[in-house]
């Protein structure tokens, strides 16, 4: 697998590259650097472990819970829950660690593990080498030092979390969604109980689909990743929008009363002008990535607000916004983190607060939308490559140059690896479509010719 941890948490297909023996020895390393950083001075250790309904997870969260307790931790089994549910319970019940095996949006096959600190914070990155360095170290043959009698962790269920997380987000809503009809898509993943539960209790009608998740089905044609099932399904109940989350329900993404889709820069820029409305936008700022349609930083010039651009991920989109003090940022595809009630993107919060956007201002959500117009742009993943020398490939650079001035001040391009899967991403934004379209397609061409 290379580097186990890529931007969000160690991923791979489950029981061939992230297996039991990797899951528990990764879980007593995280153990055992916590402790040496003195997270758990003075007290037993404690850690929340959730999981999204992948059938790879029951073996894998049993692998995780048993080495934390082996590791001297008390674990507190939450079951099948959304990922920023796990960060946000991690946080409440003062736990020391939280863990949520989730490959997110990846299809069945994959899982993934993902580590919270104290608090429902991702981990610093220098904690997470030292994992893996510690891990590697003790893989290879160095003894643990493991407690023994009274000293190994207690593994409890906690059957409180749902309740507990959905009492949250309803909390959080400045104003209920009575008369809203919203379809949901679940993707047959881990907020398929939580999601209908706020929305409902939160007084909107609700339709869902993709909420039956049997293991094997999360993803699959459904949710956030193929929106084509919500778009039907809102014109066929005549609803007034939809929501799609992702297995793990970090992700957010949006369909109007017309089946049109409203992507994470369109939402953000909605909740970014009602924040500003209600004095919660500070610095008037909102952070985004270099992912982010050129329409989405022109909209809110153009509204008196200010961007801040960060490398793509969430996890540095969180950086920027805790270091500076910003209280909303997201990315295009659909996360958006709401840093006064949410330490990591939660699709469920973000789609109620556009219901709730809705609902107070009586518009549509595609007027409301409407306040950015994107650009056109064309994104084109190309697998099997060697994403590592994306930056060092003497051909593509002159490859992108060229495109670069081709487009000259009404375009840009952009070509990233995927912290998670074995591709890479080219995008081409145009004040054309077909010259977009015809600039992607060459790059991508090159890509496969000179990383290939």
């Amino acid at each position: 697998m290379g580097r186990l941890f890529g931007t969000d948490g160690v991923r791979g297909v489950a029981n061939a590259d992230l297996t039991a023996e990797l899951a528990l020895g990764l879980s007593v390393a995280a153990a055992h650097v916590l402790a040496e950083a003195g997270t758990f001075e003075g007290h037993r250790a404690v850690a929340v472990v959730g999981r999204d309904p992948r059938a790879s997870g029951e073996f894998l969260e049993a692998a995780v819970v048993a080495g934390l307790a082996s590791a001297g931790v008390d674990v507190l089994r939450v079951g099948v829950l959304p990922t920023p549910a796990v960060a946000h319970l991690t946080g409440a019940l003062g736990a020391d660690l939280g863990v949520m095996l989730s490959a997110s949006h990846n299809a069945m096959p994959d899982n993934g593990i993902k580590f919270f600190a104290r608090g429902g914070h991702k981990l610093a990155d220098e904690l997470e080498d030292r994992i893996e360095s510690v891990y590697e170290e003790h893989r290879t043959g160095a003894p643990w030092q493991r407690p023994t009698g009274a000293g190994v962790g207690r593994v409890t269920s906690y059957d409180q979390g749902l309740d507990q997380y959905v009492a949250h987000l309803i909390g959080v809503l400045p104003n209920r969604l009575d008369g809203l009809k919203i379809v949901l898509d679940e993707a047959h993943g881990a907020a398929a109980r939580v999601s209908p539960e706020a929305f409902a209790r939160a007084g909107a009608e609700v339709i869902t689909i993709g909420a039956q998740p049997d293991g094997l089905n999360i993803n699959d044609g459904c949710g956030s990743t193929h929106l084509d099932l919500l778009k039907a399904a809102v014109v066929e109940h005549k609803a007034d929008f939809g929501v799609a989350h992702d297995g793990d329900a970090d992700r957010c993404l949006a369909v109007d009363h017309t089946g049109a889709e409203v992507d994470g820069d369109q939402i953000l820029a909605v909740l970014a002008l009602a924040m500003r409305e209600h004095g919660t936008l500070r610095h008037d700022t909102v952070v985004a990535t270099v992912m982010s349609n050129l329409g989405f930083k022109l909209a809110m010039e153009g509204q008196g607000l200010a961007t801040v651009q960060t490398s793509v991920g969430d996890r540095y989109v969180l950086e920027s916004m805790k270091e500076h003090g910003f209280a909303l940022g997201g990315e295009q595809s659909g996360h958006v983190i709401i840093l006064d009630h949410a330490t990591t993107g939660d699709g469920t919060l973000t789609g109620l607060l556009l219901a709730a956007r809705v609902a107070e201002t009586g518009r549509s959500l595609a007027d409301l939308a409407s306040v950015m117009e994107r650009l056109p742009q064309v994104l084109i993943n190309v697998p099997d490559v060697d994403k590592s020398r994306v930056r060092t490939s003497a051909e593509l650079s002159a490859a992108v140059v060229e495109a670069e001035r081709e487009l000259g001040s009404t375009g840009r391009v952009l070509l990233r690896p995927s912290g998670t899967e074995p591709l890479v991403r080219v995008m081409v934004e145009a004040a054309d479509i077909e010259q977009a379209r015809s600039v992607a397609s060459r790059l991508a061409d090159v890509v496969k010719s000179a990383l290939g």
